[in-house]
């Protein structure tokens, strides 16, 4: 996910030239972690003329395990299934779009980097500034493709483990965590999801909603680093690693940092909810 990738970001502008067009996907990732059927429900409604719907439980992610967090990382080949069945290959251009320039769009567009498809983009302000840019509308399903198929070929490079995790906070690998949950959260002063309040040893906080402008978008490139810098110093961008609460939230922040010219951070896929499964690894909260 480098320079020569296609832009993390484009504009509804030039979404709407794009629709129609046989080598474009568009899928809506619109998603609300308190009513999972809300993003379904919405697209159903109405959506980008063309788009299909992602779930975050059933597509975004795979089956929830004793060790894992909230939302694992799906199967790679069940991933590269479902974009297939959506006419995808490694030449089609992905759009991605949720409420705003929100995580759950960026989710997609980080997956499909993970599994090896590099052409692959989010609209910058998502749903809310194609609605107000009175971009078209319809509410039908979209019509059938012919279906694709392509070898996933997941990056390993991308994301961290918890073991991962652990040699960080132990001091025995470099790193610097980037928490971007609310600051209430990572303080453990309020828990709405997880079980156990408060962060990881040594995680640095910086919530995800600090990379937008007041209409969704994500801001400009020299603030995004300005931003990025008042919580990461000097620290290299292959030294990032991104956590929220299940590994969603993160992935906002990552594509901000993509957009800011940072590229190289990394994911840690279980993040907090992770964290805490075993109930032994040690959390920080404010007293």
């Amino acid at each position: 996910m480098g320079a020569a990738t296609p832009p993390a970001l484009i504009d509804e502008k030039t979404l709407q030239a794009w629709i129609g067009e046989p080598d474009v996907c568009l899928v809506d990732c619109r998603f609300r972690l308190e009513d999972p059927g809300w993003g379904e429900r919405s697209w159903e409604e109405g959506h980008i003329p063309g788009a299909r719907y992602a779930h975050l439980d059933r597509v975004l992610s795979g089956s929830v395990t004793e060790k894992s967090g909230r939302h694992p990382l799906p199967d790679p080949a069940a991933l590269a299934r479902w974009l297939g069945q959506a006419g995808v290959d490694e030449r089609t251009r992905i759009v991605a779009y949720d409420q705003t320039t929100g995580p759950f769009a960026a989710r997609l567009w980080w997956l499909a980097h993970w599994i090896g498809l590099s052409n692959v983009s989010v609209l910058d302000g998502g749903w809310s500034v194609w609605v107000d840019h009175h971009g078209p509308i319809e509410s039908v399903p979209p019509q059938a493709v012919a279906a694709k198929a392509f070898e996933p070929r997941p990056n390993p490079d991308l994301w961290l483990t918890t073991p991962d995790i652990e040699a960080v906070v132990a001091g025995q690998a470099r790193g610097v965590l980037l928490d971007v949950r609310h600051a209430n959260r990572y303080h453990g002063l309020e828990e709405p999801i997880d079980s156990v309040p408060g962060h990881i040893p040594g995680a640095v906080n910086f919530c995800y909603l600090e990379t937008l402008a007041p209409d969704g978008r994500l801001l400009d490139p020299a603030e995004l680093r300005r931003r990025f810098a008042t919580v990461l110093g000097r620290c290299p961008p292959r030294e990032v690693i991104h956590s929220c609460g299940s590994g969603v939230t993160a992935c906002q922040t990552l594509l901000a940092m993509e957009w800011a010219g940072l590229p190289g951070s990394r994911l840690y896929a279980g993040s907090y909810s992770e964290w805490i499964r075993s109930g032994s690894r040690p959390v920080v909260r404010r007293s």
